[in-house]
């Protein structure tokens, strides 16, 4: 018998999974849209011309690739050493941002100069499966392009800060540093400007593996142990200092015009997000490298001490949408991981009741005529009430033990008796309470708040 397991990385959302899952993402598209972001989606499948090179080396490695069909995979077959190019030209979604600047560049003359757009939609990657680490996962992006303005910067930052404060964190922090920053650092301890794609990938994993770690890779990606160490020292500071602190101490250092420029940047921003959600929850993070090789000037992620890896992350990426296109289009996002918050939210009981079910499940007795109970139903759901009919014109007992089973709390008694005297039996579940009503007093009895039983 084959697995009726779904691959390995990847879920099925049973009925109480989605209802939860609903709720965070609706919570999240409110404040977006209140911060005036707009909604858009793009196909699951991408060519692997828009996909490749956009990721870094490590994130080309994780594509998802989409065999050629037919005829057309039968030819690449038969050549008599065929790569990975002559298998595949298309590839599942890895993220939402590059999808985002293929659309910019296909619509960018119908579509407002500073276009604002947020994204909640799955995306893959083929990665080693993990606790909150899935191979097909939901990302909640909102980005805002055409224009370089820092404005546009705060302006994602609070709406993610908005989006976990509504859904109940608070002990997070939003890791800020600057890939100019982490460039001159670079440079400054000596490391070759082509081994800068791999130090940066090796500093990314510092909360991973730590300095040791950190360290050996470096090494082992041709940076001699002195400017690793250098730059580890650099790159490495202590909770317990202020943004101010941090700031000073890299001024003493970086003194290339373009690191002094980007810190300014990172001061002002701090500044602007002062009276605002993100405010309090900023935090200069020298280390913060963030591996995506598109990125090109303030890089955020939101980490807390309350768990390990990160909530979401994002930056300026300002050359991107260019790569499809003449003409630059200078963009910023954040993205918040919306498996990483579910599984938190769950552990944490962080979740209210929500009701799954029914309000009332119509239970037709034997030899009671179906149409009038049918219209009942119909008349019930049309004034805005959930309605359940149990198929079978079984026993009374059985289906009352179904709505009981499916802890729906009323249940709607209908008999040849009820129906010819158009009063009709309500019961309450939980505390074996019935009255006969009229249809316009069963609908407003339906309609009411449900007061729990109280305790004995």
């Amino acid at each position: 018998m084959p697995s009726t397991k779904p691959p390995s990385g990847t879920r099925d959302y049973l009925p109480e999974t989605v209802a939860k899952r609903r709720y965070v993402v609706a919570k999240i598209e409110n404040i977006f849209q209140r911060y005036g972001f707009l909604p858009l989606e793009t196909p699951a499948i991408e060519n692997l011309t828009t996909l490749l090179g956009k990721y870094g080396e490590e994130g080309d490695q994780l594509l998802f690739r989409l065999l050629h069909r037919g005829d057309k995979l039968t030819r690449a077959l038969e050549k008599p050493a065929p790569d990975a190019g002559d298998l595949a030209e298309l590839g599942l979604r890895y993220d939402l941002t590059v999808p985002l600047a293929r659309v910019v560049a296909q619509y960018g003359n119908s579509l407002p100069r500073v276009f604002k757009r947020y994204q909640i939609q799955p995306v893959w990657r083929a990665d080693r499966p993990a606790k909150g680490r899935f191979r097909e996962f939901y990302q909640c992006d909102v980005d805002l392009t055409g224009t370089t303005s820092l404005l546009a910067e705060a302006e994602v930052m609070n709406a993610v800060s908005s989006a976990l404060l509504e859904l109940g964190f608070s002990n997070f922090s939003i890791a800020l540093n600057h890939r100019v920053i982490l460039r001159s650092m670079i440079g400054a301890v000596g490391i070759d400007p082509s081994l800068e794609g791999s130090a940066l990938i090796a500093i990314d994993k510092l909360d991973k593996i730590g300095v040791d770690g950190v360290q050996a890779e470096l090494t082992q990606r041709g940076i001699a142990p002195e400017s690793a160490q250098r730059l580890l020292a650099m790159t490495t500071s202590t909770p317990e200092m202020s943004n101010h602190a941090v700031l000073e101490a890299l001024r003493g250092q970086l003194l290339q015009p373009e690191a002094q420029q980007a810190l300014n940047e990172l001061e002002a921003l701090v500044a602007l997000t002062m009276d605002a959600p993100a405010g309090s929850h900023i935090r200069l993070a020298p280390a913060l490298a963030r591996g995506l090789s598109y990125y090109t000037g303030p890089i955020f992620e939101v980490v807390s001490t309350d768990f390990s890896g990160s909530l979401g992350g994002g930056g300026r990426y300002d050359n991107l949408v260019g790569m499809f296109s003449n003409k630059q289009v200078p963009a910023v996002g954040f993205s918040l991981g919306l498996e990483r918050i579910l599984l938190l939210m769950e552990e944490r009981q962080m979740f209210p009741i929500l009701q799954l079910t029914a309000r009332v499940m119509v239970c037709v007795l034997p030899d009671t005529p179906l149409p009038p109970a049918v219209g009942l139903a119909s008349r019930l759901r049309q004034a805005g009430i959930t309605v359940e009919v149990y198929p079978e014109q079984s026993k009374l007992k059985r289906q009352l033990s179904a709505a009981d089973a499916q802890q729906i709390p009323y249940a709607l008694i209908l008999g040849p008796d009820e129906v010819e005297r158009q009063r009709y039996t309500l019961k309450d579940l939980a505390t074996g309470e019935q009255q006969a009503l009229g249809e316009d007093d069963l609908i407003a009895a339906l309609q009411q708040p449900r007061t729990p039983p109280q305790a004995a």
